[in-house]
């Protein structure tokens, strides 16, 4: 089923999310929804938080959005260690209308269990490594505009400022 997803400056994605502690039918559809989602919307990765569950739950799968050919699906989702440095444009489906470099980890490990509760480890780089961080930061309350400079973030506020207006005066 699709999901509405919240867009910033909702003050869900703000908030941090509560770890899965039982794997219920429930998590695996809330799961199986973020997946269709996200690729609905053609993203590469999606945080529950993003369609307002604060629970620490991520889907992923960059060989999108054209292809879907590696859906992921991590719970409670731990980076144990990270190396290196890489910069990438990135976007979001909760931030309408931007992409920006953000620095991030080159190489990542990664603890998480799968939708059944079975503990795994990932060593990642590339653009799964990115996604992966971009996505636990969702889970922490933290958008990518969180870590790019205040000058670019006070333009996007602006012009989002703008855009309500605009929204309102249409509606009206």
């Amino acid at each position: 089923m699709m999901m509405p997803i919240l867009t910033y400056p909702d003050r869900i994605l703000a908030q941090c999310s509560n770890e899965v502690t039982q794997f219920t039918p429930e998590i695996s559809t809330l799961a199986q929804d973020m997946l269709e989602t996200m690729y609905a919307k053609e993203g590469i990765g999606l945080a529950a938080p993003q369609v307002g569950v604060l629970q620490r739950l991520i889907v992923v799968d960059v060989t999108g959005p054209e292809r879907r050919e590696d859906p992921r699906i991590l719970v409670n989702p731990v980076i144990l260690s990270a190396s290196g440095q890489t910069e990438s444009n990135e976007g979001c489906l909760s931030v309408i209308n931007l992409r920006s470099k953000v620095q991030r980890a080159e190489r990542i490990q990664v603890q998480a269990m799968d939708i059944e509760g079975r503990q795994a480890e990932l060593e990642v780089d590339g653009m799964l490594a990115i996604c992966l961080q971009h996505e636990i930061d969702h889970l922490n309350g933290i958008l990518f505009i969180d870590r790019i400079s205040r000058l670019k973030r006070s333009l996007y506020e602006q012009k989002l400022k703008k855009w309500t207006k605009i929204k309102q005066t249409h509606s009206d």
